[in-house]
């Protein structure tokens, strides 16, 4: 187990105090991407509880967030922790960026304790992931990619494969995407571009994806600036006519983790307020988020 030294996070912005009736519990804070979700929700005015779940290797490490202190638990006390403090802050919001082999678990988790969360975390059995939710009744916004902007293109790619199936038809699809070296798993939006792509008829498996995973490549092939290559969320999408006459290119491109950190903020604004209303329609995605239309 690890030591119970305190880390300090200093935050980049000033914490501004409102929405401080919505707690959470940021699970996978002791990572980048959570410790950027703390920071954007701190400084939206959100209450950070005292404690998160974490893997074994982060179980007693005790985080400083700008003063706000927080201690990680490992997996063999989650249960009972989640549901005290549940228990202690009934309008508690949990935010999910782990690993991706903790996916399916930890929903079942939150389903089986009954609190609501966003997860951001990609990978795991979603179909298993989508039924464990719906079965529970337990409110949740799921979305492998968390960027409103984003996430504004894949439903413009989705509208565009639901009105012009195989408009695409017999075209070559090349992708290719690049991602800090810690990410293990192909990109959740390459997935859903790659799905559209084949509604609109291009024939492509998920393994001839070309995973950029090596930082001199990153900075000589991708192009990533240096100083991102620790995050950064580069996708590539080359569509090129059978006779090779005609090409088509999309591209978007991601520095830091901002983006995301910030759309989760939006999430579980979005999630809070359905809970409040206690919403029919349980399971949301980051296009409901964008539709309800009064995002920061």
């Amino acid at each position: 187990m690890a030591s119970n030294s305190v880390q300090s996070v200093e935050l980049a912005h000033p914490v501004e105090p409102r929405n401080d009736g919505i707690s959470i519990m940021v699970n996978g804070c002791t990572g980048k991407m959570g410790r950027a979700v703390l920071e954007a929700a701190m400084s939206a005015g959100l209450n950070p509880v005292p404690v998160a779940l974490g893997g074994p290797d982060d179980a007693g490490k005790i985080l400083d967030f700008n003063g706000k202190q927080i201690e990680v638990h490992g997996p063999s006390d989650r249960e009972s922790i989640l549901s005290s403090t549940f228990k202690d802050y009934p309008d508690l919001i949990v935010v999910d960026y782990t690993v991706p082999a903790a996916v399916n678990e930890n929903a079942a988790l939150y389903c089986k304790v009954g609190v609501p969360f966003v997860i951001g975390t990609t990978g795991g059995d979603r179909d298993l992931l989508y039924k464990t939710v719906a079965d529970s009744k337990v409110y949740a916004v799921i979305s492998p990619q968390m960027g409103k902007q984003v996430v504004a293109f894949l439903a413009a790619m989705e509208i565009m494969a639901e009105q012009f199936p195989g408009a695409f038809s017999g075209y070559n699809l090349q992708v290719m995407e690049s991602h800090q070296a810690g990410k293990l798993d192909i990109s959740g939006t390459a997935k859903a571009v790659i799905s559209c792509f084949q509604k609109l008829g291009a024939s492509f498996e998920l393994e001839q994806v070309q995973l950029i995973r090596d930082p001199n490549l990153q900075v000589e092939m991708v192009g990533v600036p240096e100083e991102y290559l620790s995050g950064h969320a580069f996708h590539m999408y080359n569509l090129t006519s059978p006779d090779e006459t005609v090409s088509f290119e999309f591209q978007h491109n991601v520095c830091g983790r901002s983006i995301y950190a910030e759309g989760t903020v939006d999430a579980i604004l979005f999630l809070a307020k359905k809970v409040k209303l206690n919403a029919e329609k349980r399971i949301f995605d980051m296009i409901d988020v964008l539709r309800e239309g009064n995002m920061r």
